[in-house]
């Protein structure tokens, strides 16, 4: 990297992850004098507790804060992130919002012939999560809601989108359950239009893209009140908020919701509506403002070192 950016610098440098290739950038990056940007992704640290070594999480979050502290600025996507990394010691955090393609996931993308293939018919009702199939996304309470809400009516399907080290495990254990693998662009778009109903039960996340693709594509999002669904839910008419970490409250929320189907109804709509503001564009704009003002304070940062140095000379 340092070769290459001898060559051809760039003005600034986004880091988008604080594993080896992240930090291997921003030491670069810093030895060649570049500006750094990083964005906070992945809630790193509190993984640990879903892989039983919570005893790691503090020092987890203290190489986390030493990573992003030596950037001019760290992204983050909402205000509630913001405010606990900077209680955590993280300085010059920025918000960026995130976006949506509403041409991509929409209501109209919903396919008959798929949800044929799902063994459902149009009055049936299919639940949804598409996502990292990990101990840190929570997907077995996403399963304990769908078996609950079987009880109040068999006309129920439960579709699983995604991959990872929990796949095999819980689709021997959960037979009827689909595990429908990785799925992208309009592939993925046909299979969230064409279900109704979108689980969230993940505690880990920083924001959750997810709930906007399934919002965009007119399901009801059942999620815990923080990250993207705290921004941008508004419980009872564009989705379902469940008190964080309220494992029971997650699965009555669920069964009371498939028990009104003119209030599913209602909200899909309403929550159509509500993304379709949410463009990229206005996104991408903020983006280029923070890249351009770090690397205008490194530039001037840079002079006034210059200067420093011929006054003492």
């Amino acid at each position: 990297m340092r070769r290459f950016w001898r060559n051809r610098p760039p003005a600034v440098l986004y880091v988008a992850t604080e594993g080896p290739l992240g930090w291997s950038a921003v030491r670069a990056a810093r030895r060649e004098g570049i500006p750094i940007v990083s964005g906070f992704h992945t809630n790193f640290h509190n993984y640990c507790k879903h892989y039983r070594v919570g005893w790691l999480q503090h020092l987890a979050l203290r190489y986390l804060r030493w990573f992003h502290n030596q950037t001019a600025c760290t992204v983050v996507s909402n205000e509630e992130l913001r405010d606990r990394l900077q209680a955590a010691g993280f300085s010059n955090v920025s918000i960026l919002e995130r976006g949506v393609d509403s041409q991509l996931f929409a209501p109209q993308r919903r396919c008959a012939e798929l949800r044929r293939e799902w063994g459902v018919s149009d009055e049936d009702l299919v639940l949804l999560y598409v996502g990292r199939i990990a101990a840190e996304k929570n997907l077995t309470l996403a399963i304990e809601a769908y078996r609950a809400t079987r009880r109040f009516s068999e006309r129920i399907k439960f579709i699983v989108v995604g991959d990872g080290p929990l796949r095999l495990a819980l689709q021997k254990e959960h037979t009827e359950v689909i595990f429908a693998g990785t799925r992208t662009g309009e592939q993925l778009a046909r299979y969230y239009a064409s279900a109704d109903v979108f689980l969230f039960p993940s505690e880990t996340e920083t924001f959750g893209n997810v709930t906007l693709e399934a919002m965009a594509s007119g399901l009801v999002v059942v999620a815990y009140n923080y990250a993207c669904a705290k921004v941008h839910i508004t419980h009872g008419e564009t989705g379902v908020l469940v008190r964080f970490g309220d494992a029971k409250a997650f699965v009555e929320s669920a069964c009371s919701l498939v028990r009104e189907p003119q209030a599913i109804n209602r909200m899909r709509r309403q929550a159509r509506q509500y993304v379709t503001h949410l463009n990229w564009p206005r996104v991408i704009e903020k983006f280029e403002t923070l890249l351009m003002s770090a690397g205008g304070r490194s530039r001037t940062a840079s002079s006034s070192s210059l200067t420093r140095t011929r006054l003492a000379s």
